[in-house]
């Protein structure tokens, strides 16, 4: 039986100033994430694809993890494949050195470029220009590896991409310390396995674990957490169930408490803070859940008295039919921040106000 084969894009690179080796990758083949990206944080990062030949990831990074420049990995793969005609590879390695590797059988059109810490390769494609607006994109785009990685490929697809179609994508980022905890090097693993737009898919899969798991946000997208963005926060964490106070504006211990409990609960302990600040990503995150918790009070019918009554985030163990003094309070509809009459806002997304940006 004929082994499936890889008509696919993908891009290998290094960025240099934080030591980050990366791979994207997008094919008319199910989860490609899975086969074709392999990285190590101080050996260097691995595409295999066409017909491809999975050892050359694990015994590609064991040569890379000696000091083996990335031409010289290429050339000992293939040079002891005997399926290398049919094999797509590039590498490149701990020094940022790129090369790549196209068989004379990968099906047309085949082909690569390589130029200063990246090689860009793919086969069954619509033709060379793929690879060429890869190359010129990552060069030129502004932004960190990763933004560079998912603009190659976006790149990739403009001209064509694979000329069988889409069906999934990968992105693969390693560091070292970059895992969650610090308790190895893959900072970025995300992957879409099988979708119509898998490279619009990865950018908004993307997003939420950039939001969620790291810190690239730009400084200056930090608030100040005074009076107005205190109520604010005040008001959707009450939403929520976190916070039981009045929306005053100070931010006391009971709404730093109520905060840093959201945010451990929703994941977002990269973005917890100790100097009174916020990220504008993490107001905006909880304005939508705050909304999205309104709409659901008033689609939905009661099974259990006060069952709308109470937020995500309110004590579970709290008893229905509590004293008032106790009980997780209904968030009546209010004014938007800043109006008359207490500094609330409407329960409706389309009427609330929003900060600018």
């Amino acid at each position: 039986m004929a082994r499936p084969r890889f008509g696919t894009f993908s891009i290998v690179a290094y960025e240099r100033e934080t030591a980050t080796w990366g791979v994207a990758v997008q094919s008319k083949f199910l989860s490609v994430g899975a086969v074709v990206p392999w990285a190590e944080a101080g050996a260097g990062a691995i595409a295999t694809q066409a017909l491809a030949n999975v050892a050359y990831g694990r015994d590609g990074l064991a040569l890379l993890r000696k000091g083996v420049r990335a031409p010289e990995v290429v050339r000992r793969l293939t040079d002891a494949d005997p399926g290398r005609d049919e094999r797509q590879l590039g590498v490149v390695d701990v020094r940022g050195e790129a090369a790549s590797f196209t068989g004379a059988k990968c099906m047309e059109w085949a082909g690569h470029e390589v130029g200063d810490g990246f090689a860009c390769q793919g086969n069954i494609l619509f033709g060379p220009a793929v690879v060429r607006a890869m190359a010129r994109s990552f060069e030129s785009t502004g932004g960190d590896i990763l933004d560079r990685l998912l603009a190659a490929l976006a790149a990739g697809q403009r001209e064509g991409g694979d000329r069988r179609g889409m069906q999934s994508a990968a992105l693969l980022a390693v560091r070292a310390g970059g895992a969650y905890g610090g308790g190895g090097d893959r900072w970025v693993d995300v992957r879409v396995d099988d979708h119509p737009s898998p490279i619009e898919e990865l950018k908004r899969i993307f997003a939420l674990y950039d939001l969620t798991m790291l810190d690239r946000e730009d400084p200056s997208a930090l608030l100040a957490i005074d009076a107005e963005v205190a109520r604010e926060l005040q008001h959707d964490l009450s939403v929520l169930g976190y916070y039981t106070g009045r929306w005053t504006g100070a931010w006391d211990d009971a709404s730093r408490a109520a905060f840093a409990r959201f945010i451990g609960e929703h994941n977002f302990e990269n973005k917890q803070r100790a100097d009174d600040k916020v990220w504008r990503s993490i107001v905006g995150y909880l304005r939508e859940r705050a909304s999205a918790e309104v709409a659901r009070r008033s689609r939905a019918a009661p099974i259990v008295a006060h069952a709308l009554d109470r937020g995500p985030g309110a004590d579970p163990h709290a008893v229905a039919g509590a004293s008032p003094a106790t009980a997780p309070r209904s968030v009546p509809p209010v004014a938007p921040v800043g109006a008359a009459g207490g500094g609330g806002r409407s329960p409706t997304p389309k009427k609330r106000a929003r900060r600018s940006k």
